[in-house]
């Protein structure tokens, strides 16, 4: 299988993985341009997961394995649900490139509304609360402790990343869009001062979460993750928690696994996470512009990629679409920040 060395990573596997039996099976999980997930299955149908970098070139420093490695293995031990790591390899000779593995949880990741049906009713209110506790037990763990002091700055976080997708914004940029102006100035007049740091995961919503009907059994893709300012976690989540009346049409795809309805408000969210932490969410809003903004900058990037050539084909590709929804989530910052 393309992306898997058979040979190499199978004795890689029989190695370091306790009773994992050859032969083996592999099949893709999830591909394109971010990190590759392969299920490894062995004689008795036992899996295990194997991420490595995308096929090709890639800038190094965006597809750390290690990294990713360090970060779950560290939290094993923390209240914060994760799978069980079995190593990390480093050699490039095995695969090409580096990966690790852990194990292979078992459950549903609701990446839409259409996939969260499948959650029942009664369960919806139980998961919106482990999801929001989740992220206070993760805010709550003490970064020296775990091994992760030196995972990045703790300091200054907004600043830091304004500045960085300023940048990207000012380089992808193909057409004007005021509000994004607009916005870089006024996160800027504006950015609150930050108490305290914490890891942050950097895209924790349920479409990164592996569940199992009142619970969460597993929080996945640490490829963002970072020390900084928690409350861009909860802006972040607050963002991705979209309710039935803000979808026009649910569907396949449409990114908005709470619009199915039953899973709580954001309003109930900001009360659990502030009576746990102890936090002030009275400055929630600029952090909720600040993510729509920072993925307006995001997109704008991928969209500039497409017209230039450097994502491949783009005839399978709505570009009016991709346009559309940076000026959309530009709109949505601007329309946060003016009711701060």
């Amino acid at each position: 299988m393309e992306g898997i060395d058979d040979s190499k990573v199978g004795a890689w596997l029989e190695a370091n993985v306790p009773g994992f039996e050859a032969p083996y099976q592999y099949e893709l999980i999830t591909g394109g341009h971010s990190n590759l997930t392969f299920a490894c299955i062995d004689d008795s149908g036992r899996r295990v997961v194997l991420r490595r970098p995308p096929l090709g070139h890639v800038l190094e420093s965006a597809h750390d394995m290690g990294r990713e490695h360090k970060i779950i293995s560290a939290l094993e031990s923390s209240s914060v649900p994760v799978p069980k790591t079995y190593g990390l390899c480093s050699d490039p000779e095995v695969n090409g490139a580096s990966f690790y593995v852990m194990d292979f949880i078992d459950g549903v990741v609701l990446n839409d509304s259409t996939v969260s049906v499948a959650i029942q009713d009664s369960d919806r209110p139980a998961l919106g609360e482990h999801v929001i506790n989740i992220l206070c037990d993760l805010h709550a763990v003490d970064i020296d402790a775990v091994g992760l002091g030196d995972l990045g700055r703790k300091e200054a976080y907004l600043a830091r990343q304004l500045n960085r997708w300023s940048k990207q914004w000012v380089a992808s940029k193909t057409h004007e869009i005021p509000a994004m102006e607009a916005c870089q100035s006024l996160l800027s007049e504006r950015m609150p001062d930050q108490i305290g740091a914490s890891i942050v995961h950097g895209d924790f919503r349920l479409g990164n979460m592996i569940v199992d009907g009142p619970r969460v059994l597993a929080i996945l893709d640490w490829e963002l993750c970072t020390l900084g300012d928690p409350l861009a976690d909860v802006g972040y989540l607050l963002n991705n928690w979209v309710s039935a009346d803000e979808v026009e049409v649910l569907g396949e795809g449409d990114q908005s696994p709470t619009a199915a309805g039953g899973f709580g408000s954001r309003e109930s969210l900001c009360d659990i996470y502030a009576n746990r932490t102890g936090r002030d969410l009275s400055d929630i809003n600029y952090y909720r512009a600040f993510q729509h903004w920072r993925l307006a900058a995001i997109g704008q990037g991928v969209y500039k990629r497409y017209l230039v050539g450097a994502m491949g084909d783009s005839r399978e590709v709505d570009l009016d679409r991709q346009k559309d929804g940076v000026a959309r989530r530009a709109e949505a910052a601007l329309t946060l920040l003016e009711t701060a």
